[in-house]
Formats: structure tokens, sequence, C-alpha cells
């Protein structure tokens, strides 16, 4: 599993549960199941994204980095 480090602190837990409260929006949104939601979260540039901690996505909210996502793949809420 990595790790994710901001500032010299372990933000691994922090990063995880981002990417776990978006995908579970985004899985809701598109009534897919939570699997090939994360499946599709990976192969993004939002994903890669919030795993760069320098962008400090992981710190904004889940429904903001789920809303990057849309507008990544240009689709609305």
């Amino acid at each position: 599993m990595p790790h994710y480090f901001y500032n010299g602190k372990d933000i691994t837990i922090d990063v995880l549960m981002k990417i776990e409260e978006v995908v579970r929006l985004l899985s809701e949104r598109f009534s897919e199941p939570f699997d090939e939601m994360l499946f599709r979260f990976y192969k993004s540039k939002t994903f890669k994204a919030l795993k760069n901690t320098a962008s400090c996505m992981w710190s904004e909210s889940s429904p903001f980095v789920a809303d990057e996502y849309l507008r990544e793949k240009e689709i609305g809420w």
C-alpha cells in the first residue's frame, strides 16, 4: 500500500478515506457498483491529482473532488 506524506506528516489515511468517499458519491451518482466506479476513478486525472499530495486536492471536500472528476469527464450532476 502506498503512503502519502505532506509537510513531513503521514496523511495516508486522509487520502484513502477521501478516495472512498469520492468513489461512493460517484457510484451513487451513476448507479454503479463501488468496485467498478473505483476502477474508473483510478484511471482518471482527478485521481492522479488526488495522489499528488503537493496538489492539496486531498484537503478538498469529497463533493469538490467528485465534481472535478465530472468536469474532467464533461459530465454534470
